[in-house]
């Protein structure tokens, strides 16, 4: 691989099916998923196969109920060296359920992802990044279960996830039950205090490439930090099931879906990735704040 770019950024995968999304949630019951035609091991497969080819390791974030149905899959993402990381066990918004709910899901999760590959995960990630300001008790409860690292917090304004303000750059949280280093997907600062999101997802699937690898290169060049992206099995699956109702789920679910795979083999060729536990293995004491500090400091 020859790139120009030097700075090392963290490349994410967020293991789910494609009656997952908070789009399909809202019209597909848990009870029916065991019913539903599998897709996530061929989504997945393209997405290893890919990373293969230019030698990057990456973090995957797998969801629980995956892991439960399909622990041979956890076993080769494990097995090529990436790491196992979590993202819940039934893909549930967290700011809909109470501490005690989100620490059984959790658990659940993690135990689901040991049981599959022996790896403990100490990374999360939220359904929907739904650590919100209403939520951030979750924090507490992921210190509290053993993880060192979550990515679970936007600072961007979205009708289902965000918290405005927050810093946008990687950072320790204190909780009573410790510390927890923060990884915000990648994000640009605009005029003003806007904000606009550029950390992959359906961001790279909808907008032009450009868009997105001029976002990180700004982040790398001029804010000299390293980008969080991340991606989705389902969302280089353009035969999949179209479950989302609705116009704007459509879009947000399915609009790009052909043009995926050739953008992320863009990125992989003009950007360095790693894992985000390699990307931000130390965090400089300046970026530490409470709890309440992390949603009114901008970065």
């Amino acid at each position: 691989m020859s790139t120009s770019e030097t700075m090392l950024n963290a490349f994410s995968v967020d293991v789910e099916e494609y009656f997952h999304p908070s789009e399909v949630g809202a019209h597909v019951s848990s009870a029916q998923w065991s019913s539903l035609p599998s897709r996530v091991e061929s989504g997945t497969a393209y997405v290893l196969d890919l990373l293969e080819a230019f030698d990057v390791r990456a973090t995957f974030f797998i969801l629980g109920w995956v892991a439960s149905e399909h622990p041979y899959l956890v076993r080769r993402i494990a097995a090529a060296g990436h790491e196992i990381a979590c993202h819940s066990h039934e893909h549930r918004l967290v700011y809909e359920l109470s501490p005690t709910q989100f620490k059984a899901d959790t658990k659940a999760a993690v135990k689901a992802i040991e049981d599959a590959c022996g790896v403990t995960p100490r990374t999360y990630r939220a359904p929907s990044f739904s650590i919100t300001e209403n939520s951030l008790w979750a924090l507490d409860v992921l210190a509290e279960c053993g993880f060192t690292h979550d990515s679970s917090i936007c600072p961007i304004v979205h009708d289902r996830y965000g918290i405005p303000g927050s810093p946008r750059h990687a950072h320790v949280i204190h909780t009573p039950s410790g510390q927890i280093t923060e990884i915000p997907v990648a994000t640009v600062q605009l005029s003003g205090n806007r904000v606009a999101p550029i950390g992959g997802g359906g961001y790279l699937r909808i907008f032009p490439y450009r868009y997105t690898a001029a976002g990180i290169r700004r982040v790398n060049r001029v804010e000299g930090e390293p980008a969080c992206v991340y991606v989705h099995p389902w969302e280089v699956d353009p035969g999949q099931p179209r479950l989302a109702n609705g116009p704007i789920a459509r879009m947000r679910t399915y609009l790009g879906l052909s043009s995926m795979g050739p953008k992320l083999t863009r990125l992989l060729q003009d950007f360095r990735f790693s894992t985000i536990r390699d990307v931000y293995a130390r965090i400089s004491p300046e970026q530490s704040f409470g709890v309440a500090e992390a949603v009114t400091v901008s970065a």
